[in-house]
């Protein structure tokens, strides 16, 4: 064979497509169907277990898979640590929850601060008719006094077409939002409808999305959820502001 031959061989090799091989992540999210129909995947991540991925739907449930996407698995992965079990899922979960709430627009949102420094944000998901709800409301000067501002977001608890959906139309319609919320959890009759174009609905899909089924749901500002009513001392505990 000549030089010739070799130097022909070699410009015919780089000619050729260069096929660029999907990472097995890439490829489970692709590929994973049920009953033939591909699902609405959002995420595919690997796990520190070899050959097992995190799966996340559009509807925020997250379940194990393999490589192949033939096996699931559903439940939370925890990894044992020198100080005891780490629940990784729930660790996700808090991260995406808190991506998602910085999303949501000032403008969206009913707050209550404080006149001093500002040294966290809570978000609460809410319902006027809840009376738990009501209860932490009257928390919220004591926070708002130890610096944690409170970001009111709406959850209709009966759904969209209960009593506590009309209400917080019209709260977030007012005028003045926070004046309103304060009326509407004193069991005051509210002025004005609620047809103007507000978040309450938006804001109902979203906490379903990450995981509330009840309220108050408050959220602290690393993501982690803490579903029903909270002393506002045992909030700023949790906070990690009393040290």
């Amino acid at each position: 064979m000549t030089p010739r031959f070799f130097a022909s061989l070699l410009a015919a090799s780089l000619t050729l497509p260069i096929v660029v091989q999907a990472d097995p992540a890439e490829r489970l999210a692709d590929s994973l169907e049920v009953n033939g129909q591909p699902m609405p995947v959002v995420s595919v991540r690997e796990t520190p277990m070899a050959n097992i991925f995190e799966v996340r739907l559009e509807s925020g449930e997250t379940f194990y898979s393999n490589a192949s996407g033939d096996h699931f698995l559903v439940g939370d992965l925890y990894q044992n640590a020198e100080n005891g079990l780490v629940n990784l899922t729930e660790q996700g979960r808090n991260g995406e929850r808190a991506a998602r709430l910085a999303q949501v627009a000032q403008q969206d949102r009913v707050v209550f601060r404080g006149d001093g420094e500002s040294r966290a944000t809570v978000t609460v998901f809410t319902d006027t008719t809840c009376p738990y709800c009501r209860q932490l409301h009257e928390e919220v000067p004591k926070l708002n006094e130890m610096g944690v501002e409170v970001h009111y977001l709406a959850f209709p608890r009966t759904g969209m077409k209960g009593e506590g959906a009309r209400v917080m139309q019209q709260v977030w319609c007012a005028g003045n939002p926070t004046e309103a919320m304060t009326a509407a959890k004193r069991e005051e009759r509210l002025e004005g409808g609620g047809s103007c174009d507000n978040p309450v609905e938006e804001q109902y899909h979203l906490g379903l999305e990450l995981g509330v089924q009840g309220t108050p749901a408050i959220v602290l500002p690393d993501g982690r959820l803490v579903p029903g009513y909270v002393p506002a001392e045992r909030l700023v505990e949790m906070l990690g502001l009393n040290e």
